[in-house]
């Protein structure tokens, strides 16, 4: 199947022919479908917290995070293509729809509104205009979304790299310095490091913090080999095998590389504005404080079933009750030794108002076990899809995790994953049609195996932008 010159290029991406001949295999077999039993909901899954517990969270988090290490780990991969996909659709082939209307009849609302009057003399040009943010002038186009104007202010327009900052310092800070982790493509890194050369001081001075900002790039060794419709090796015009980055789940290396007590988890784009950031402050702080809970009484349920000297009854009600885990009749120590002894994630849940993602779900599991895992619809099969539909829930990539072992070691992520939730998509590739391969989605299955307690927060806490046209929603504005 493989040439000498295709082995040199496996090898260049730090790949073995065993791991490219399985992933061939995927494509032959397909993924199974999750065993979702039933959606998570209020009364079976989603903690719901009342204002008084919640700020007893946030004040527990507070009151320890001094003697804590804590990041804040940022996903910020990628050009903005879908954002600007209709603008493009627009400039290139005089497709119109009403997004462009939205975006030229409320120009002067935009947050990069100045800037492009920089760049454009002539705004009864409609189609100057578009082009003018995402090709030549603002060229957002070609940017990832951190570094697109989103937010306007008396003192200046804020990207999102900046609102992070923000963050950071509100409720990710220990000891005065915030931590923070930039996943980011090659190509885009120097542009990151360039606008937070400018910005760090500001902001440090702001909040009397000091930033420890680090990147990291998609490992070539996470990347899945392409194939023809026929599963056989695609292979470009000048003969090479094509690989693809492999989706976010491809970033739980560069997760697994982070060493810290508290890592918050969230998108590039899911930022508000000052005006509307208490929310998400307080909860994020409550999170962090229900982690530190739970993983504390955890650690103390292990040490006495290690130590012989555990009561079961009470080590298993614990696991049903606050670790969300359903167990089989007559689960034994060993299993409750594994239940307990796996990194942690408390994952806000938002209610479901139609926006797009995945959501919470019961799984069934080989062990008897039934446990909480975030589900996308590709996951699921369409005789579960009513399961997916009828959700009180779905997922904002609102995390907090616990990675550490009772002995304060670090465990090892990659061990925690079911390599069977990846995912099939069809695609393209110099007009041809090509399969390509995801992995297990970092919030999916690249965490299958961890502890998951879900909990309810506001809408007012998930701002996401995935088209432009979003930043004129009030979030934004």
């Amino acid at each position: 199947m493989f040439n000498e010159k295709d082995l040199e290029q496996i090898r260049r991406h730090g790949l073995t022919v065993e791991q490219v001949e399985q992933q061939i295999e995927n494509f032959r077999r397909g993924f199974p479908s999750l065993g979702v039993v039933a959606a998570a909901s209020p009364e079976d899954g989603i903690t719901i917290l009342s204002k008084e517990e919640c700020e007893r969270a946030a004040a527990a988090y507070d009151a320890r995070v001094g003697e804590l290490s804590v990041v804040k780990f940022v996903p910020a991969s990628g050009a903005a293509t879908r954002m600007f996909k209709e603008l493009f659709e627009f400039v290139k082939e005089d497709k119109r729809g009403k997004g462009i209307d939205t975006l030229l009849d409320n120009i002067e609302r935009f947050a990069f509104y100045p800037e492009l009057k920089q760049v454009v003399s002539d705004f009864s040009d409609e189609k100057a205009v578009v082009s003018a943010i995402v090709e030549k002038g603002l060229e957002y186009g070609a940017k990832p979304k951190g570094l697109v104007t989103f937010h306007a202010y008396d003192d200046g327009a804020r990207k999102p790299v900046e609102e992070h900052l923000v963050e950071a310092a509100l409720y990710g800070s220990a000891n005065g310095v915030a931590r923070l982790h930039f996943t980011v493509s090659p190509e885009h890194e120097a542009a990151f490091r360039e606008l937070l050369s400018e910005k760090v001081a500001t902001y440090e001075q702001k909040f009397g913090v000091r930033y420890d900002i680090s990147f990291s790039q998609q490992r070539p060794s996470t990347d899945t080999i392409a194939v023809n419709p026929d599963n056989t090796p695609f292979r470009t015009d000048s003969g090479e095998l094509l690989f693809r980055p492999a989706g976010h789940g491809a970033l739980l290396s560069n997760l697994n590389d982070i060493d810290a007590d508290v890592i918050f988890v969230k998108n590039i784009d899911n930022v508000t504005t000052d005006a509307l950031r208490a929310d998400t402050v307080l909860y994020k702080k409550a999170l962090a404080g229900l982690l530190l809970e739970v993983q504390e009484q955890t650690f103390s349920h292990l040490r006495a079933l290690r130590a012989g000297e555990a009561d079961l009854t009470a080590v298993a009600e614990f696991v049903e009750k606050r670790l969300c885990v359903k167990l089989p009749e007559g689960a034994d120590a060993a299993l409750l030794e594994h239940l307990l002894d796996r990194p942690i994630r408390i994952c806000g849940m938002v209610r479901n108002e139609g926006e797009p993602g995945g959501g919470p779900f019961w799984v069934a599991n080989s062990d008897g076990t039934q446990t909480l895992q975030i589900a996308e619809s590709s996951q699921i099969s369409a005789d579960d899809m009513a399961l997916m539909k009828g959700a009180t829930h779905f997922n904002p990539v609102d995390l907090v995790c616990g990675v550490k072992r009772a002995d304060g070691s670090k465990f090892d992520l990659l061990r925690y994953t079911d390599p069977a939730t990846g995912f099939i998509s069809s695609k393209s590739s110099g007009g041809r049609d090509l399969r390509a391969q995801e992995l297990p989605g970092l919030w999916n299955g690249a965490m299958a195996d961890w502890s998951t307690i879900f909990v309810d927060v506001p809408i007012s806490t998930f701002s996401p932008v995935k088209v432009v046209q979003d930043l004129l929603r009030p979030q934004h504005s």
